[in-house]
């Protein structure tokens, strides 16, 4: 029992990314009824992605939701789902997406598989982060909004053409378990296979493709990581600016220069690596300052 308690702490972030994954798609009858769970709990947002037409999902996706009120030919804003998406970035930033995304959970995952070289990013890296602030204005606000029906009705774009989250965790599970969607599958779901497949690919060699360059929910929580309540301090008589916190960084973020870049999702390694243990989140040091616990005892 004591060596499972040593493996759960020293794993403790995939821990916590399976168990929220597992309580948020926890309608197990959907995957074996090919059928979408329809309960109370749907029109509650969770943080991560999480396809509100995932036969598991128990919970709605926020940019989803968003994308729903938006095309809605009655609303055009939502409190609710502004006030979540403020609130949560406010509290812990893009941390959502280091700890609580189930997409991440699988990049994570297929990251792990062996691969000839290792890429630290993809080339033209320093434009294509900026691909999902655009993918967020044009495909998650803009077009639903502008781009209607004759009833006044927008579409999901974003959901529509581009999750491979919603493919994953929505479309293969349905189309496969029912042999209509399987007749009415075409170009469109053709195209979000080549997505996801190209994305899983991306995976093996570059950590994490999809959060980088495409998540607009990444975008969003991204933009609070400077002034959420959890962010990472870095202590300047500590730091000896070797490098170890970047090297240690599969996002290839100087965490000594920019403890909180947009593109962090507080993973935890730099902490790790710091041979001075002169990085902390503000959580952690206002713990040790309720017990009274100085820089010297650390």
């Amino acid at each position: 029992m004591g060596k499972l308690f040593i493996w759960i702490g020293s794993h403790i972030r995939h821990v916590v990314q399976v168990a929220f994954t597992l309580v948020t798609n926890g309608y197990m009858a959907g995957f074996t009824n090919g059928t979408i769970y329809t309960g109370a709990s749907k029109a509650v947002c969770v943080p991560g992605l999480n396809c509100y037409s995932c036969p598991g999902a128990i919970g709605s996706c926020p940019i989803g939701a968003l994308q729903a009120v938006l095309g809605s030919r009655d609303f055009k804003f939502t409190f609710y789902i502004a006030g979540f998406l403020i609130f949560v970035g406010a509290l812990i930033g893009k941390l959502v997406c280091g700890w609580l995304c189930p997409f991440g959970l699988l990049q994570d995952a297929i990251h792990k598989i062996p691969f000839v070289k290792k890429l630290r990013k993809l080339p033209g890296d320093r434009w294509l982060k900026y691909l999902k602030y655009g993918i967020l204005v044009g495909f998650v606000i803009l077009l639903p909004l502008l781009v209607t029906d004759i009833i006044g009705q927008g579409q999901p774009w974003f959901c529509k053409y581009i999750c491979p989250s919603g493919t994953l965790m929505a479309g293969i599970p349905l189309v496969a378990a029912d042999p209509g969607l399987q007749d009415a599958a075409g170009g469109l779901f053709a195209w979000k296979i080549g997505i996801l497949v190209v994305l899983v690919f991306l995976s093996i060699a570059v950590y994490r493709p999809f959060c980088r360059y495409l998540c607009p929910l990444g975008a969003v929580y991204g933009l609070f990581n400077k002034v959420s309540l959890y962010r990472l301090i870095v202590d300047e008589e500590k730091c000896t600016k070797c490098g170890a916190c970047k090297k240690a960084c599969k996002l290839d973020i100087p965490v000594f220069k920019q403890p909180n870049s947009p593109e962090c999702i507080r993973c935890g390694a730099c902490k790790k690596a710091c041979p001075n243990g002169a990085i902390c989140s503000t959580f952690e040091k206002w713990t040790r300052e309720r017990k009274g616990i100085t820089n010297e005892e650390i």
